[in-house]
C-alpha cells in the first residue's frame, strides 16, 4: 500500500522522465546554431546527439538494474542529480568538446524511465499501477514532442544555452521534492551487479549504435562501419553467454525470453524504428524550400508548431489508454497504436503536399505513440517479478532506441540517395523512406498481435525473490 502521497511521488516521477524525453529532442533542432555559435563543423556537432544517445543506451539498463539491487529512489536521485550536473555543464559549455562531454552526462537520465515505472509498481495501490504507468508513458512521449516544439522559440527569444538553464531550474527543484516526498522501494533484488555483463553490455550497443549513426558521413562500406557492426555481433555473442551463466546477471535472460517479454520487445524494435524516424525527418521536410519541388520552407518554429498536432495526441492517447486498458488490455491498445503508425505514415506516402495533410499526419502518429508506449511499459511491468521490473524495462526502452537508430539510418539512405544539383534529396526519396517506415510499423503490428493476453489478477515470476538461481544455457 502506498506509504506517502502517490499524487507527490507521480509528480515527482513525470517531470524526472519528462525533462529527460524532452532533453532527447529539444537539442536537434538548434544544431545549425550550436555548430555557428561554437565555431565546429556540423559532423563534430552531431555528436552532440550520438553521445547523448550512446550514454543513454548504455545508463539505461544498467542503472535501472541497479536500482532492482540498491533502492529505486536511492539511484532516482543520484540520476536526477548527474542529470542536472550535466545541464548545468552545457549551459556553460565554452567548447563543443565540452559541451559533448556534458551530453555523455545527461544520458545517464535514461535510467529515469525503468526506475520511475519500478517506484509506480512498489509504491502504489494495485488499482493505481496500470492508469499511473499509462500517464506516465503519456508524459515520457509527449516530452519528446515539446522538444521539437519548443526548440525554436526557446533559441530564437533567448539563446541555445537556454535548453539547458530551463532543465537545470526544474531538475533541482525536482532533487529537492524526491529526498522529501518520494519513500524507498521495498522490493529488492538478490544478487550484486555483474559488472562484466554491464561491461559486454555496454561494448555491443556502442560497437551497434555507433555505426548506424555516423554510417551516413563514414560511408556504409567503410572498414569502420563494417568493423563495428562485426564487434558488435561477437561482443553481443560474449555477453549472452556471460549472461546466462552468471548466478547475478544483469539481465535475467529467462525474464527476457517469456512470451509476453520477447513479444513485446519485438514491437518496440520495429516501432521504434517507425518512430523516431519521423520524429528525424519530418521536421527536415517540412523546412525543405520549396523551390526542390516539394516542402514547404518552414522555419524551425513553424515546423515544430507543424507537430504539434503529435504532441497533443501523444499525450491525450496516453492518458486515454489508462481508462482504456482495464477493459481491453493492453495487447490491443498495443496493436492499434502500432496501426496507427503505419496508418500513418501509408498516408503520408501518399499525400505530402499540404500543411494539414502533415498535420493529419503527425495527429495520428502522436495517438499511436502515446497508445503504444503506454501499453508497451504496462505490458512489461505486468510479466516480471517486481524485482526484475526496472532492468527488463530499461531494455525494453533500449530496445525501442535500437530500433529507433536502425529506422533512422536506413531512413537516411533512401532519402540521401539521389540528390539533387542543389544538394538536397530528390521528393522520391522521402517517399520511399516513408513507405518503409509504414512497412516496419505494419511488422510491429504483427507483432503486437503475437502478445500473450495476460489474465487478469496474475503476474509472471518465472524467478521467485529469494529463490536460488542456477545458471541458465543459451541454445
Amino acid at each position: 500500500m502506498p506509504r506517502k502521497s502517490t499524487r507527490v511521488t507521480f509528480a515527482v516521477l513525470a517531470t524526472g522522465a519528462g525533462v529527460f524525453a524532452m532533453l532527447q529532442s529539444l537539442i536537434a533542432p538548434a544544431l545549425p546554431t550550436v555548430q555557428h555559435a561554437l565555431h565546429t563543423s556540423q559532423s563534430t556537432a552531431t555528436w552532440v546527439m550520438t553521445a547523448y544517445l550512446l550514454s543513454a543506451s548504455v545508463f539505461t539498463p544498467i542503472l535501472g538494474r541497479v536500482g532492482d539491487l540498491v533502492g529505486k529512489k536511492r539511484t532516482l536521485v543520484a540520476v536526477l542529480v548527474t542529470v542536472l550536473a550535466g545541464c548545468l555543464v552545457a549551459a556553460l559549455a565554452p567548447n563543443i568538446g565540452v559541451l559533448i562531454v556534458a551530453r555523455v552526462v545527461q544520458g545517464a537520465g535514461g535510467a529515469l524511465f525503468p526506475l520511475s515505472f519500478g517506484i509506480i509498481r512498489d509504491e502504489f495501490a494495485a488499482s493505481e499501477v496500470s492508469g499511473s504507468i499509462s500517464n506516465l508513458s503519456a508524459v515520457i512521449a509527449a516530452g519528446g514532442g515539446v522538444g521539437i516544439v519548443a526548440a525554436g522559440p526557446i533559441v530564437s527569444a533567448l539563446d541555445y544555452r537556454w535548453l539547458f538553464w530551463i532543465p537545470v531550474a526544474i531538475v533541482a527543484a525536482t532533487v529537492l521534492i524526491a529526498l522529501r516526498y518520494v519513500p524507498e522501494s521495498p522490493n529488492r533484488a538478490q544478487g550484486k551487479v555483474s559488472w562484466l555483463g554491464a561491461a559486454l553490455l555496454s561494448a555491443w550497443l556502442v560497437a551497434l549504435l555507433l555505426p548506424l549513426s555516423q554510417a551516413g558521413q563514414w560511408g556504409w562500406g567503410s572498414a569502420k562501419v563494417l568493423g563495428l557492426f562485426a564487434a558488435a555481433v561477437l561482443l553481443f555473442a560474449l555477453w549472452l553467454t556471460t549472461e546466462a551463466r552468471s548466478h547475478s546477471p544483469l539481465i535475467d535472460l529467462r525474464v527476457m525470453r517469456l512470451p509476453a517479454v520477447w513479444t513485446t520487445n519485438a514491437a518496440a524494435l520495429l516501432f521504434g524504428a517507425g518512430m523516431y524516424a519521423i520524429w528525424s525527418f519530418l521536421p527536415g521536410f517540412v523546412q525543405t524550400p520549396t523551390a526542390a519541388g516539394y516542402g514547404f520552407g518552414a522555419s524551425v518554429t513553424e515546423s515544430g508548431l507543424l507537430m504539434l498536432p503529435m504532441l497533443v495526441a501523444m499525450f491525450l492517447s496516453g492518458v486515454l489508454s489508462g481508462r482504456l486498458e482495464p477493459r481491453v488490455g493492453a495487447k490491443a491498445l498495443l496493436t492499434a497504436g502500432a496501426a496507427l503508425g503505419a496508418l500513418a505514415c501509408g498516408f503520408l506516402t501518399l499525400w505530402h503536399d499540404a500543411q494539414w495533410q502533415i498535420a493529419v499526419v503527425a495527429g495520428l502518429f502522436g495517438l499511436g505513440i502515446g497508445l503504444a508506449f503506454a501499453s508497451m511499459a504496462n505490458l512489461i511491468v505486468g510479466s516480471v517479478p517486481p524485482e526484475q521490473t526496472g532492468a527488463a524495462t530499461g531494455m525494453n526502452a533500449n530496445i525501442r532506441t535500437i530500433g529507433g537508430s536502425i529506422g533512422a539510418a536506413l531512413t537516411s539512405v533512401l532519402v540521401t540517395a539521389r540528390l539533387q544539383p542543389s544538394g538536397l534529396p530528390h521528393a522520391s526519396g522521402y517517399t520511399h523512406g516513408w513507405a518503409l517506415l509504414a512497412l516496419l510499423c505494419l511488422a510491429a503490428t504483427g507483432a503486437a498481435l503475437l502478445v500473450p493476453v495476460r489474465r487478469t489478477g496474475r503476474t509472471t515470476d518465472p524467478v521467485p525473490a529469494g529463490a536460488q538461481r542456477e545458471p541458465v544455457r543459451v541454445r
